[in-house]
């Protein structure tokens, strides 16, 4: 499993002496990618705004935090 987002979120078990692993569906795997890719654009946009304008833009910071919020909430949902 070369995949490090599959990897951190496949459920792994200990059952009757074996070792169980259960794999994400392929769209959450997707899913999770588009988020993480789109809180980097997101942070690179503020970066710009930033260096461009000199001043602080809260509308991309809020989606900043909405989208972080959404990824570490599935991470932690998907391993209980």
């Amino acid at each position: 499993m070369a995949d490090p987002i599959k990897r951190a979120l496949t459920r792994r078990r200990f059952e009757r002496g074996r070792f169980i692993a259960e794999e994400p569906p392929a769209k959450l795997v997707l899913g999770v990618k588009f988020a993480i890719g789109m809180t980097a654009f997101m942070s690179a946009l503020e970066l710009a705004h930033l260096l461009i304008l000199h001043t602080w833009n809260a509308e991309i910071f809020a989606s900043i935090t909405g989208l972080s919020g959404t990824v570490i909430g599935l991470f932690v949902g998907q391993k209980t």
